[in-house]
């Protein structure tokens, strides 16, 4: 291995290590279509969720089988029946359903029971189970369409799903239900796997679909959306697949139910469930409840995260050095932004009182983040921080990002409009450029 890919290797494996702490024990619920349980694809997947399984993620599976389904329609002579998005399923459509289910069930079990040398599942045993969980009700007549045993789900037996999952299993769920009074009907992936999601209060449902996540007006991927801006672009229905049409509801529902995140990936991209869950920009898109990044003020316990994120812009000279000690006696001046308990962004905030302003200080923010407008949150902070405290102007001194404060209403002032006691410090050296803003 090249020394350049080794290094690229070993940061990878540290970057991912808080991941590894966070997800081990949580519960994820995976959802993937019928395209997905078939060739390459289920190959690579039981490649992946062999590697989640191997670090302690709790895994639930729902499947669908639409290919399969229509291979025993056509097969038996039978046309495919569909109102919005889900099939009709009269008698012999639901033979057809079973004998679909079944083949799609078989063939994931058995990929996830591989175990051959010098492939990514050497070594692994799997356990896979499966069971009655599902009670289903008949979704009945609506538009004046008739679903018969197409039904929707009534209730999820959770603890006996959870049980299973304790004993270190993979639980998969073929989307059938059964009535109390013996019937089986024939549901939709997507409402199973949200159902299953918000009994278990899952830590993640997942979504693997025929898109690369939602995508904005210029056609760039959304990395992080609320539920409320999720159920808007919904309602607009601009740009939505036929998955993501499907799906996007689901997630919005299940995180507004607990489900603490939902996420859109991409079916074929290789390795996706990894690149999203164990890198910190991810690649498809992610449903929360509330927005993504959490502001928080710094504490004695955050010196090392600081400390660590801000070296690299303190040697490229972006930043003033500070030294450790320094920091942890100012600690308490700093606003941290954390993205799932990583300390992605920071800025400080100092008070000149008896010149009625502040200065705004150390505003950092991880490479991946820079274009997430984590910058312009953290800058809004500061701001209503400094205007609670009664102060009417606010100044910053940098070297390298005087056009981004422009932008955002500072304006050049001399080195003179700096209070006293930051005039008498003023490094004419660095000859820093002094921006300020009146609030």
């Amino acid at each position: 291995m090249a020394n350049d890919e080794a290094i690229r290797f070993v940061d990878w494996v540290r970057g991912a290590a808080p991941y590894f702490h966070a997800f081990r024990g949580k519960t994820f619920v995976l959802a993937f279509g019928g395209e997905v349980a078939q060739g390459e694809l289920l190959q690579d997947l039981c490649h992946d969720v062999n590697l989640l399984a191997a670090l302690g993620v709790r895994l639930v599976l729902v499947h669908g089988s639409r290919p399969h389904i229509e291979q025993e329609v056509a097969r038996r002579g039978l046309e495919s029946k569909y109102h919005n998005g889900l099939r009709i399923t009269d008698v012999r459509a639901l033979e057809a359903v079973k004998a679909g289910m079944g083949i799609t069930r078989i063939e994931i079990e058995a990929c996830l029971s591989q175990g051959l040398p010098n492939t990514p599942m050497a070594g692994a045993w799997m356990r896979v189970t499966g069971g009655n969980f599902i009670t289903a009700r008949p979704i009945g007549v609506v538009d004046g369409i008739d679903y018969q045993f197409t039904g929707s789900v009534r209730k999820v037996i959770a603890d006996e799903i959870a049980a299973d999952l304790d004993q270190q299993n993979v639980v998969l769920i073929t989307p059938l239900g059964v009535s109390p009074a013996g019937e089986i009907f024939n549901l939709a992936m997507e409402e199973v796997a949200e159902a299953v999601a918000v009994a278990l209060k899952a830590e993640k449902l997942i979504y693997l679909c025929d898109a690369p996540g939602l995508l904005d007006d210029e056609g760039r991927l959304i990395e992080a959306i609320t539920a409320d801006e999720a159920e808007r672009m919904f309602t607009a229905g601009k740009g939505l697949t036929e998955d993501l049409h499907l799906f996007l509801p689901r997630a919005v529902r299940a995180v507004r139910k607990g489900v603490a995140r939902a996420h859109l990936i991409d079916r074929d991209k290789d390795g996706g469930l990894l690149l999203e869950f164990f890198t910190r920009q991810g690649v498809g898109t992610m449903v929360t409840r509330d927005p993504l990044y959490r502001l928080r003020e710094g504490n004695n316990e955050d010196v090392a995260s600081l400390v660590s994120m801000i070296a690299p812009l303190e040697a490229d000279g972006t930043l003033v050095r500070r030294p450790r000690e320094l920091l942890e006696q100012e600690i308490e001046r700093f606003t941290l932004a954390e993205n799932d308990g990583v300390v992605v962004g920071c800025v400080a905030l100092y008070p000149f009182a008896e010149d009625d302003m502040a200065e705004m200080a150390c505003l950092a923010v991880t490479g991946e983040y820079r274009r997430a407008g984590l910058g312009e949150r953290l800058l809004q902070h500061v701001e209503q921080r400094a205007r609670a405290q009664g102060l009417s102007k606010l100044f910053v001194l940098t070297t390298r990002t005087e056009h981004w404060f422009r932008e955002r209403g500072f304006a050049e002032v001399g080195p003179d409009a700096l209070p006293g006691r930051k005039r008498d410090l003023y490094n004419f050296q660095r000859r820093s450029k002094v921006l300020m803003k009146s609030l």
